[in-house]
C-alpha cells in the first residue's frame, strides 16, 4: 500500500485530497464544529496538544482514543465547559466560549456516566431540563419522546430506581428535549443489551437524517463507530493519531476492523506504509 501522505490542518498524515472523504472536505460553509491549534494544559500535562479539524454539518463523526488520549477534553472545551490554554473552537458559527450563550441552546450532551436527579421523576427531569432550554409545548414534546424512546411505563418513576438501560435512554430523550442541532455522545449505549442499542442507534440515525443534526460520538465500541460514522478521529496522548473514513483508516492499517486498528494505535504498531 502507497505510504505517501500529505498534511492537513491538523498536521496528521491524510490519503491523498481526492480520497478525503465528503465529510471531511467539505469545507465550503460554516462548520458545525471548527478546531484551530487547540492545546489544553493541566499544570506540566498537555491533555490536548495541538489539534484542529472541522467537522460538516448534518454529519456523524467518531472520536476515538484510549483513556486519557484527551476526549473528554476536547468535547469538554468544544461545549464550553473547559477553557482552552490556546487555541480557538467555533460551534455552529460561535466563538467558544465568547459567544456560548448564543448556541447552548441548539446543543446538547448525553452521557450515561452522568446521572439526572436520583429523587426526581422522569417527568420531573425533563420537564427542568426542557424549561433551562426554554423549550416550546414541553409537555408534547416530553410526550413525543417518551413515545420515541419507550419511557412511558417510567415516565412517572424517580430517576434513582431505574435500570441502567431505562437511565440510559432518559438520557438520551434529555439530550433530544431541545432538538438539537449539535449533539455530542458520549458511549451512548454503554450498559445497554444489544438489542436496546441497536435500537437507540437507530434513533439516532433517524433523527440526524430528520433533522439534518450533525453528532459528535465518542465511544469504545468499535461496531457502533463503523456503524453511525462516516468519519473518524483518533486521537492518542492529546494528538491526531489519524483522520479518514472507517472503511480508509481500516485499509491503511491493513486491518478488518475498527477494534484492530485501536488496538494498533494503543499499542504503538505502525499503520501499513508508514515510516
Amino acid at each position: 500500500m502507497n505510504g505517501q501522505m500529505q498534511q492537513s490542518e491538523t498536521g496528521q498524515g491524510h490519503p491523498p485530497a481526492a480520497e478525503v472523504p465528503a465529510s471531511a472536505a467539505d469545507l465550503s460553509g460554516s462548520a458545525a464544529i471548527d478546531v484551530a491549534h487547540l492545546v489544553k494544559v493541566y499544570k506540566t500535562t498537555r491533555a490536548v496538544d495541538d489539534i484542529s479539524f472541522r467537522i460538516a454539518r448534518g454529519s456523524i463523526t467518531g472520536l476515538l482514543g484510549g483513556n486519557g488520549a484527551g476526549k473528554t477534553t476536547t468535547i469538554a472545551m468544544i461545549m464550553g465547559l473547559v477553557l482552552p490554554t490556546s487555541g480557538r473552537v467555533q460551534v455552529l458559527g460561535a466563538k467558544i466560549p465568547e459567544q456560548s450563550y448564543d448556541v447552548l441552546g441548539r446543543m446538547n450532551f448525553e452521557s450515561p456516566y452522568v446521572d439526572m436527579p436520583m429523587r426526581l421523576t422522569v417527568r420531573q427531569n425533563l420537564t427542568i431540563f426542557g424549561r433551562l432550554y426554554a423549550v416550546k409545548h414541553l409537555r408534547e414534546r416530553i410526550d413525543q419522546l417518551a413515545t420515541d424512546l419507550d419511557l412511558k411505563d417510567f415516565l412517572d418513576r424517580a430517576n434513582g430506581k431505574l435500570s441502567a438501560g431505562q437511565k440510559t435512554r432518559v438520557a438520551l430523550a434529555k439530550a433530544l428535549i431541545n432538538q438539537p442541532e449539535l449533539l455530542l455522545l458520549d458511549e451512548p449505549t454503554a450498559s445497554l443489551d444489544p438489542d436496546t442499542a441497536d435500537w437507540v442507534r437507530q434513533h439516532l440515525e433517524t433523527y440526524r437524517k430528520s433533522h439534518n443534526a450533525t453528532i459528535l460520538l465518542a465511544s469504545h465500541n468499535m461496531l457502533e463507530v463503523e456503524r453511525l460514522c462516516d468519519r473518524v478521529i483518533i486521537m492518542k496522548r492529546g494528538k491526531i493519531e489519524d483522520d479518514d473514513s472507517p472503511d480508509r483508516i481500516m485499509a491503511r492499517y491493513n486491518r478488518d476492523t475498527l477494534e484492530e486498528v485501536f488496538l494498533d494505535v494503543a499499542r504503538g504498531r505502525l499503520r501499513e506504509g508508514a515510516t
